[in-house]
């Protein structure tokens, strides 16, 4: 058990890090019949989203994107410090949390997909994707071990 102690503050701070720059660095390479090329970062797709005129998107986008990842890091490094309320909205949203966690990277997985059997356009996943992939996978681990040492805190 001290392990993770030991192990948890790292893996927030690998996760948080990884979200900075799952957020900022291109997700993907999409190039359209071989002459315009574009690297889209998550950043950039929710700008682009919201002058483009899409706001509701950009704002869905936004909160699942951006607001949720942020969240989930920030409640889980608090109920690492063993903040009695943090542990308490830790345990409580965890379940529904942990199952969005992974939606962009599964969305930006199929727009490649798509873009490859369209046979108009080559997409190719950039390192933006990875680290963002990288932060809900931390994420979900240290909040795993969070709860797991909880438990083992309030054992008697």
């Amino acid at each position: 058990m001290a392990f993770k102690r030991i192990l948890i503050p790292i893996i927030l701070f690998v996760a948080t890090f990884s979200l900075a720059l799952g957020l900022t660095m291109p997700l993907m390479n999409v190039s359209k019949l071989y002459f315009f090329d574009a690297n889209p970062s998550l950043v950039g797709l929710i700008a682009a989203l919201w002058s483009g005129g899409d706001r509701l998107l950009a704002v869905i986008v936004t909160l699942f994107s951006v607001i949720l990842p942020i969240g989930k890091l920030a409640v889980a490094q608090l109920a690492a410090a063993h903040e009695p309320i943090a542990a308490h909205v830790l345990h409580r949203w965890i379940g529904i949390l942990s199952k969005w966690s992974m939606l962009d990277v599964l969305l930006v997985a199929l727009v490649i997909f798509a873009a490859k059997t369209s046979g108009l356009a080559t997409a190719i996943a950039q390192p933006g994707l990875w680290f963002f992939a990288a932060s809900a996978i931390l994420s979900a681990v240290a909040t795993h071990f969070i709860v797991q040492q909880e438990k083992a805190d309030a054992r008697p």
